[in-house]
């Protein structure tokens, strides 16, 4: 039994799944998968062998059902146009960023299975990811508004910045808890926001729920992060469907390393400091060590509850928009994304 079930007080008991939370939007999301495996088709041989390698590997697909709840919550969603192809090019966006994550982290598995570099190689990958950029930027100007253009261009570039702000945190235990947000909002973040922005232009909907919609987007990406990062101390490999331990493994100072160089006993500190800058050169004792240390602190409370306010926030921007069952899916899901196991 994984540290998630035995300690900390994450609302699980009476959580919906995530198929039920997405009932309302269950016909969009089939014929999202539709449009994805149409959309990746290519004369390229290997780079219809990933696609597909991607496509069956599955994953929640939250930042393209967020674009259709957001949508729901201000529109009957068949009367919105282009919903699916924006979706698919939101899903393409952030599938590329994994592809291009796994080949810098050098991960060997996502979601239970190998990644798709450790079977096709690091090359393959960051070219399969590329093809997924362009292909989302030949699909996104098919609606023909330039605010749509606007919001996925701007996330984009913004997502680049948060990975090389990632990379120069990188086995620098100075990093402080500010510095570990600003990575959040880009890398995270911003694809939240811009889903949930999306959602609100093809729906036309007013100023308020645009701003609204935004700033929902952007507190439930960063309460998402914070338990990704929770979840590598708090669960397991078999829960998550990865390694655990991994950002620890790879010299990653997120919120519960930071807490406790903030908050520990000076041998944690030292422990962690230590941890932090020379994480290719210790032996996997010393990992399980520091595991522990952030495991029996008040490091995993402090994070999860940092996740908690940030959805508490989100909720409170679903006051713009009418109750109905995509805002109640969208609450939900805010209580999914700090009671989940992976």
């Amino acid at each position: 039994m994984s540290v998630i079930d035995q300690q900390l007080d994450s609302p699980k008991t009476s959580l919906m799944d995530i198929k039920t939370i997405l009932m309302p939007i269950q016909k969009d999301m089939r014929t999202l998968d539709e449009v994805i495996e149409k959309s990746l088709r290519s004369d390229v041989a290997l780079i219809n062998q990933i696609s597909q390698y991607l496509i069956q590997a599955g994953g929640k697909r939250i930042r393209p059902a967020l674009v259709f709840l957001i949508v729901g919550a201000i529109k009957n969603p068949s009367l919105v146009l282009h919903r699916h192809e924006i979706a698919a090019v939101v899903e393409f966006i952030h599938t590329a960023t994994l592809l291009h994550d796994d080949v810098v982290d050098g991960s060997d598995l996502r979601r239970g299975r190998k990644t798709a570099n450790a079977v096709f190689g690091n090359s393959a990958s960051v070219l399969v990811g590329d093809f997924l950029y362009s292909r989302a930027f030949q699909m996104m100007v098919v609606p023909g508004q330039l605010k749509i253009m606007e919001i996925l261009s701007t996330a984009t570039n913004v997502i680049a910045e948060g990975e090389v702000l990632q990379l120069l945190n990188l086995n620098d235990p100075d990093v402080t808890e500010l510095r570990y947000r600003q990575v959040v909002q880009y890398k995270t973040a911003k694809l939240f926001e811009a889903s949930a922005q999306l959602g609100s232009v093809l729906a036309n909907g007013n100023d308020a729920q645009y701003q609204a919609a935004a700033e929902f987007g952007s507190c439930l990406g960063i309460a998402f992060q914070i338990m990704d990062d929770w979840l590598d101390y708090a669960s397991d490999a078999e829960s998550m469907g990865k390694n655990a331990g991994d950002d620890l493994r790879e010299g990653k100072p997120t919120l519960p390393l930071i807490y406790l160089l903030n908050h520990g006993t000076v041998a944690q500190q030292q422990m962690v400091q230590l941890a932090i800058e020379q994480s290719e050169d210790l032996d996997e004792d010393f990992y399980q060590t520091v595991l522990n240390e952030v495991r029996t602190s008040g490091a995993l409370s402090y994070t999860l509850n940092q996740a908690k306010i940030e959805v508490e926030k989100a909720k409170a921007c679903l006051s713009a928009f009418e109750e109905n069952e995509f805002t109640k899916s969208l609450r939900a899901l805010c209580d999914y994304s700090i009671a989940r196991s992976f």
